[in-house]
């Protein structure tokens, strides 16, 4: 019989595996590597040399954008099993999970009404 264990040390060495099979894919079908030229350096994106510092600031609304998605997704992640498990979990867990949605509208709230979702 296996131990316990068993299922997360096949899980462990099947992600190893995953990632040490892309890497060295990466390596065998890249093999016939050339040196660095000036065509290889040269702009591909969008194709205009730039002009000025290429450093760019950005500003902070994107960064609080960016945490309001963030804690709207990690609501997700903790909506899902709970709906799976619904009917199983009770009035307790209902309860529970009422609160933790009224902490994240409230927090939706309060930076709606400081304005950190407007565009400006």
């Amino acid at each position: 019989m296996l131990s316990p264990w068993a299922g997360v040390l096949l899980f462990l060495v099947g992600g190893l595996l995953f990632a040490l099979g892309g890497l060295v894919t990466g390596l065998v079908l890249g093999w016939p590597r050339s040196r660095r030229n000036w065509v290889k350096n040269d702009i591909w994106e969008c194709g205009n040399v730039t002009q000025g510092p290429t450093w760019v600031r950005f500003r902070a609304s994107f960064f609080l954008y960016a945490l309001v998605f963030l804690i709207f997704d990690i609501e997700t992640i903790y909506l899902y099993p709970w709906a799976v498990k619904f009917q199983a979990l009770g009035l307790f867990a209902f309860v529970e999970m009422m609160i933790f949605i009224a902490i994240l509208v409230f927090g939706l709230w309060y930076a709606w009404r400081e304005g950190a979702l407007e565009w400006k």
